[in-house]
């Protein structure tokens, strides 16, 4: 019976295989493809293995008369992904409460996928993805109000710049079709206006935002706020969030504050959430809240306050021993 490889033998089993090691070589390029087609890293992750799962169990005869593994691994995951898509809407109406993207931490405090503590090495690198304005929260929320395909052909083709033509062999539409896609997709993110604005002018407002709500100014916040603010809060039912927006920026103010007072001893800290500035929130040393703003001018115009403890797993302080985010305080006021 044979085991698993471990990762030191893969990367010495590639080394003395080159076409083994271009394999091995897709496998950042993947799930940073999966991790924009699903917003989910667990399940980014999932749809990769089951495309290196679909090549391994090839023979070697049939790797070999493959022009080009990394083509036809980003096809399968990518079909994966589609699938994945096609079937999220259902297992998202039994979600409880609101669903938002998984947030991710810059790469230097990345944690992979364990809990986090002194003995921990950071995950390898291919293990990472690469953030930038394709990543940001805005704008993955926006690719969560599309179509399966639209999302698919939009991602492969605006940002991972493959032809129509590709895209059309990857999904199984024609060419003009997927350029269709593309275009309701695109039309989507301009009415939906997923502009966050340039990232030292948010950085500033944030800051200015954690020094508010650590001393539960609430006149303060609602100035920093737009008018028509939202909060969005995702627990999953595994810890204490609100089950639907918190509208109007004097609303989220006073939730917060309400918050703040229930949870003595919170810490805020400025972190890189999907490569913009944004909020972390622990309490005890273990990561509770992973919070992204947009911006709308001046003011912060959304909040995505992400409390479940399976979407905090790469953050530090977080882990299978925290809990429901380390508090069973409750963010549903």
């Amino acid at each position: 019976m044979s085991t698993p490889s471990e990762p030191g033998d893969e990367r010495s089993e590639a080394r003395s295989d080159p076409s083994l090691s271009a394999v091995i070589g897709e496998r950042r390029q993947l799930i940073n493809l999966a991790y924009r087609l699903l917003g989910s890293l667990a399940e980014a992750e999932d749809a990769v293995q089951e495309a290196y799962a679909r090549w391994y169990a090839m023979s070697r005869s049939q790797q070999e008369a493959i022009e080009s593994p990394g083509a036809w691994l980003t096809t399968v995951a990518s079909r994966v992904c589609l699938d994945v898509l096609g079937s999220a809407r259902v297992r998202r109406e039994r979600y409880v409460g609101e669903w938002i993207p998984e947030p991710l931490p810059d790469r230097t405090e990345w944690i992979g996928g364990r809990a986090a503590g002194a003995g921990d090495a950071p995950a390898d690198p291919a293990d990472r993805v690469t953030l930038d304005e394709s990543v940001n929260m805005a704008f993955l929320v926006v690719l969560e109000s599309m179509t399966p395909a639209e999302r698919v052909a939009f991602i492969l083709h605006d940002v991972f710049r493959y032809p129509f033509a590709e895209v059309a062999g990857i999904i199984g539409r024609s060419a003009p079709a997927c350029r269709q896609l593309a275009s309701s997709a695109r039309r989507r993110l301009r009415d939906a206006r997923a502009e966050t604005g340039p990232s030292a002018e948010q950085a500033g407002l944030v800051r200015d935002f954690k020094e508010a709500w650590e001393v539960k100014d609430i006149e303060a916040l609602v100035g920093l706020l737009d008018p028509e603010a939202a909060m969005i809060t995702d627990g999953g039912g595994l810890a204490g969030a609100a089950l639907r927006p918190v509208e109007g920026g004097e609303r989220v103010a006073q939730y917060l504050v309400h918050f703040a007072e229930k949870v003595p001893g919170l810490v805020l800290l400025e972190r890189t959430v999907n490569g913009r500035p944004g909020l972390v929130a622990q309490h005890a040393g273990t990561t509770v809240t992973v919070a992204a703003f947009g911006l709308t001018g001046d003011r912060v115009h959304r909040i995505w306050a992400v409390r479940n403890p399976e979407k905090l797993r790469p953050w530090p302080g977080n882990g299978p021993g925290a809990g429901a985010g380390g508090t069973s305080q409750s963010w549903g006021g």
